[in-house]
């Protein structure tokens, strides 16, 4: 799986992110897992095309020693599409952004 990866975590950084997720992005049923939704203007023709497949969106997995921000775009609605795929570069530049953006209003510094 292709990630952007921010590791190093300390206990206080955990707590902050954890928070900022929670408000953030939407908390699954797993803990530690939250899903980010793509804006539709970055969806690929394909992914706009599907629209049985919406809402499209990122993961992020958090877990006490990192934050880790899938690189696949995936549908909240089917598990196998030609939809699925993994994030063209404009895509990547937001997760990226997200993550950059995310640390920059939580002060941490890595």
């Amino acid at each position: 799986m292709k990630q952007y990866v921010i590791d190093q975590l300390r206990p206080r950084d955990y707590e902050q992110v954890l928070e900022f997720l929670d408000e953030n992005a939407e908390k699954t049923a797993l803990d530690g897992i939250y899903w980010v939704n793509l804006p539709e203007d970055l969806c690929t023709t394909t992914q706009r095309e599907h629209g049985r497949c919406r809402p499209h969106y990122f993961a992020i997995n958090l877990d006490i020693n990192q934050v880790a921000f899938e690189l696949l775009i995936r549908s909240k609605q089917v598990l196998r599409c030609s939809c699925i795929a993994y994030a063209t570069q404009e895509q990547r530049d937001f997760i990226i952004r997200f993550a950059d953006m995310m640390l920059e209003k939580l002060s941490i510094k890595i």
